[in-house]
């Protein structure tokens, strides 16, 4: 057949050069003198905004380079500042539109809307900024003497934005926000806020560096290795390095430890690797820069939205302990708590669905009209009061808004209620209820860690499925030997929780080192006749991992004492769910996590990143069950009526 066609095809050409025969002369008629490079004439379609592009001096007479988008005949407009390592003339402008809601980032959609004026800035030494880049510079002070930080540029920033004299069609007011590192500089920002600064969303922000960003409780994050290269290889940005091979899991398995992966792949002369590796504990140097501290020392009155995603695959904890550590110095008023069904900001994206779940709209869109804006234009505005609660949380489980008042309303201490205990149980059960003595081993081998999503898998910081691992389908692990599986009953009742889960396992080792990482997991019924392969699906509501060698303290790492009980006891991401009935509550308990965090060796040595392939070895664990010393895990259990909520949603 195709034969026959390309012959037809031919015949068809070869009878068009007959009537129109191709000569010299007729070849050269089309040759133009010059060439065809022109010069185009801008376009004549008038936009309706003004960019406008300014070095604004710093106090250490660095100068930082400034994206302003502006509302053409804009006046007494309201400022919007960004702060990012992340390019400022990119994220300015996502197209050349000559309309700038189509210029915009999709996230700008409301702003645009309301015409304020939309400000980018490159943070010092990347991108068009001058001065020397430091990831996540450390605030002025015992880490840091150079006298200039992200919370003295943002001051700087912002009285020169607020100065009519340099942007005259402002009212001089000033909003912050972003996300993950964006987030950060909010929250610097909040240090020492300029008078200007009236309104404020960090959003999934970077809040402590070694409780939940390049660690989780002592764990290193391997995927943050592409980062480092990608983010301090060059002023700009480099590309992601190669890994060499598709499956993550063999790829770091064959390299070793962490610090032999950075041999390998040349990263381990950068400045910020050697940071992590001379600095595995949690020292002065992280607890000097841990943001929920220095917040609350220095507790800002700009009322701020602290967001972050329910499965936030990189900063789950960061606006959590923000938010509680302002609210216990007293500043409850001006600051919310935002959870959302979401992954790592998912607040710049569409909000219809997350993984293998779809929501009741579009709740990121629903996060920007209902809770952002009401905020910005009560404060930059004089707008009507934004009315906003002290906590909005997604349910997830009912698929809408939750508005607390007061949250959360069970916990260790100063609630209304208590924690309830899950107990580990006999059998592979869990029991709300205290069950006889007992115990249940697994073995753990470095060799074979458990994977933390199907293999095979490119552990791409930007795409999926790793950026929805944390609300993954745990059944690829469920019956393997080293992960040992708890569940109840199917449900005859539903049973509500929200707050912060607390492990807490009573465990003993023949090794001197180990990890620990407990999952709490929702077990949907096994059929379902609309979209059956979620049947039986097992989604995890909170997941977390602990070094045990930090047991008793995060800043002094200890050896485990071999074959003796120890208490591993660890807080776990924030839940606001509902176990309906026929559904099952499952808990996991496993020793690695690969490779998300970095292999443990199981044997104690004085740094994990720097272990040797003979440090590597196989450990029995026991987990104790049943009385005073069973392991369990604390719920955040509440009546299912719920609690007063001003409305079903914002």
């Amino acid at each position: 057949m195709g034969v026959m066609v390309g012959r037809v095809t031919a015949l068809v050409a070869l009878a068009m050069l007959a009537q129109f025969p191709v000569t010299a002369q007729s070849v050269r008629s089309i040759v133009v003198p010059g060439g065809d490079m022109a010069t185009l004439a801008p376009s004549t379609v008038p936009a309706d905004y003004i960019r406008r592009e300014a070095m604004i001096p710093m106090r250490d007479g660095v100068k930082l380079y400034t994206v302003m988008m502006i509302p053409r005949g804009a006046a007494n407009a309201p400022i919007v500042l960004t702060r990012t390592p992340y390019d400022a003339t990119a994220r300015a402008m996502r197209s050349q539109s000559r309309k700038l809601i189509n210029a915009s980032q999709r996230s700008e959609e409301q702003f645009v809307r309301a015409g304020y004026i939309r400000v980018w800035q490159d943070v010092r030494g990347k991108y068009k900024s001058e001065g020397e880049y430091v990831m996540m510079r450390p605030p002025v002070g015992p880490l840091n003497d150079s006298g200039a930080d992200n919370a003295t540029d943002a001051y700087d920033t912002i009285a020169w934005l607020a100065d009519k004299a340099n942007l005259p069609e402002s009212n001089g007011r000033v909003g912050m926000v972003g996300s993950s590192y964006e987030g950060h500089t909010v929250a610097m920002a909040l240090l020492r806020p300029h008078p200007a600064l009236k309104v404020a969303a960090a959003e999934s922000p970077m809040i402590d560096q070694w409780r939940d960003d390049w660690f989780h409780n002592g764990a290193f994050h391997n995927i943050y290795l592409d980062y480092f290269a990608m983010q301090t290889g060059a002023k700009g940005a480099l590309p992601r390095p190669p890994h060499h091979g598709y499956d993550d899991y063999d790829n770091f398995l064959r390299a070793g430890s962490t610090h032999d992966w950075a041999v390998k792949h040349g990263l381990d002369q950068m400045p910020v690797y050697k940071r992590l590796e001379e600095h595995p504990a949690y020292d002065e140097l992280w607890q000097g820069q841990a943001l929920d501290r220095l917040l609350a020392a220095n507790p800002s009155d700009v009322p701020t939205i602290w967001e972050a995603g329910l499965w936030d695959q990189e900063e789950i904890h960061g606006a959590v302990l923000a938010w509680e550590a302002l609210k216990a110095a007293g500043k409850v008023g001006n600051n919310h708590l935002v959870l959302g069904p979401w992954r790592h900001s998912q607040v710049n994206r569409e909000g219809r669905r997350t993984g293998a779940f779809a929501w009741n709209g579009d709740t990121v869109r629903q996060y920007w009209d209902e809770m952002v804006m009401p905020l910005f234009r009560e404060r930059l505005e004089d707008g009507p009061k934004a009315n906003l609660p002290s906590a909005i949380l997604y349910n997830t489980a009912e698929d809408r808004w939750d508005r607390f008042a007061r949250w959360p309303l069970a916990c260790e201490r100063d609630c209304p209620a208590p924690l309830t205990p899950l107990n580990l149980a006999g059998e592979g059960g869990l029991s709300f209820a205290q069950g006889a003595r007992g115990e249940d081993r697994y073995v753990s081998d470095p060799a074979k860690p458990v994977p933390f999503m199907p293999r095979p898998y490119d552990m791409d910081e930007f795409a999926e499925p790793w950026t929805t691992w944390r609300l993954s389908d745990q059944r690829h692990v469920d019956k393997r030997p080293d992960v040992m599986t708890y569940e109840t009953e199917p449900l005859t009742a539903p049973v509500r929780v929200s707050g912060v889960p607390i492990a807490e396992l009573f465990a003993r080792t023949n090794g001197t080192d180990g990890d620990f990482i407990v999952k709490l997991i929702d077990v949907l019924p096994p059929e379902n006749a609309n979209d059956p392969p979620m049947g039986g699906y097992q989604l995890p509501i909170s997941i977390e991992i602990l070094r045990g060698r930090y047991r008793d303290d995060p800043s002094r790492p200890s050896a485990i004492p071999a074959n003796v009980v120890q208490r591993y006891r660890f807080r776990m991401p924030v839940v606001n769910h509902v176990f309906r009935p026929g559904h099952r509550i499952m808990v996991q308990i496993q020793s690695s996590l690969f490779p998300l965090y970095d292999r443990n060796p199981q044997t104690f040595v004085p740094n994990i990143f720097r272990a040797t392939k003979q440090d590597y070895r196989a450990a029995t664990i026991t987990l104790e069950r049943g009385g005073s010393e069973g392991s369990r895990v604390w719920l955040p259990v509440l009546p299912i009526d719920g609690p007063p909520r001003v409305g079903e949603r914002p």
